[in-house]
């Protein structure tokens, strides 16, 4: 199986470091052309995963088309940007292994519908779980969450992408596996500002807890299995990205608390925090579903620049009730 990574930052670069262990042949698109000239002239990305050997299998290009031989495709783009560079791409049949994490802007669409709208006769897998890229560059011990309705292509890309440091854990839950890393990046800012603030640890981890409640109702209203927001593509997820300045999320959290405005700090950042984006568009979805996610509705407010005491005193001030609830 000969895999296509459409996506040259970091995570993209990560995972075709992945797919071209053993030294198997792997194509990377990336927009940018010096990230093209440096990953092939010096098999590295200097630009977004620098000091990483890569491995002299991978070979960048800056056409989409030049995918087209592909046997599977794995999609890094940031996820309001999909639909665009799907758009772009001649996929027909292939499969997309969908790697972004958010929910489209406008639409309220996970990604894997966006692609089957796209490319409706393209079957959709779903990559996800606890990764700093530049970790998985590095060889260290990952475990993922790997989603596809069917048995075959499930087996199929589980077998191509298993690496000694690198465990997919196969799941036909989808839209389980897309919920949980959509909402943990909202997550991630709330835990940052808690960070950012001098908080302390008591409320990062009620926020952790009370988040997580957050995401298995939304989850399940959206037709989510229970276990897989409790799996890696979940809380496994959420744990990491809420507890490391690795995570572009909770950083961007840390400068909310600390005071920062959103504009600003995002102004600064060449990748993503893709949680900025997702929030609203998350608060909306949640509205319409009839789910109550008063933390992500917080975020939605401190990215709107509310100030943050009077954010936390509205999140402490709601009635008190079960905790299952």
């Amino acid at each position: 199986m000969k895999i296509g990574v459409i996506g040259g930052g970091a995570w993209g670069t990560a995972l075709a470091q992945v797919a071209a262990h053993g030294n198997r042949d792997v194509l990377l698109w990336a927009r940018e052309p010096d990230v093209v000239a440096a990953i092939n002239d010096r098999h590295e990305n200097s630009s977004f995963l620098a000091g990483v050997a890569l491995s002299p299998t991978i070979r960048a290009m800056g056409s989409l088309g030049d995918l087209s031989g592909c046997d599977a495709l794995l999609v890094v783009t940031p996820a309001q940007h999909v639909r665009a560079v799907l758009a772009e791409t001649s996929v027909g049949a292939t499969p997309l292994v969908l790697c972004a994490k958010g929910i489209e802007a406008g639409t309220r669409m996970l990604i894997g519908e966006v692609a089957r709208q796209v490319h409706p006769h393209a079957p959709v897998a779903v990559l996800s779980g606890p990764t700093f890229a530049h970790e998985v560059a590095a060889g260290l011990p990952t475990a993922v969450t790997l989603a596809a309705e069917d048995d075959d292509l499930r087996a199929a890309l589980s077998d191509r992408l298993a690496a000694p440091h690198f465990r997919p854990y196969a799941s036909s839950d989808v839209v389980g596996a897309e919920i949980g890393g959509a909402v943990k990046n909202v997550l991630a800012i709330a835990c940052g500002v808690v960070e950012g603030a001098g908080l302390g640890q008591n409320a990062r981890a009620a926020l952790i807890a009370r988040g997580f409640a957050e995401m298995t109702r939304f989850g399940l209203a959206r037709g989510a299995r229970a276990e897989t927001l409790a799996g890696l593509s979940g809380l496994g997820d959420l744990v990491l990205t809420c507890s490391s300045t690795s995570s572009r999320n909770f950083s961007l959290g840390v400068g909310l608390g600390r005071g920062g405005s959103a504009g600003a700090l995002m102004a600064d950042r060449r990748t993503v925090a893709e949680g900025a984006f997702t929030a609203p568009v998350l608060a909306e979805a949640a509205r319409e579903a009839g789910v109550d996610m008063p933390v992500t509705d917080a975020v939605c407010h401190l990215l709107a620049g509310a100030g943050i005491a009077d954010v936390i005193a509205d999140l402490l001030a709601r009635p008190l009730r079960e905790e299952g609830a």
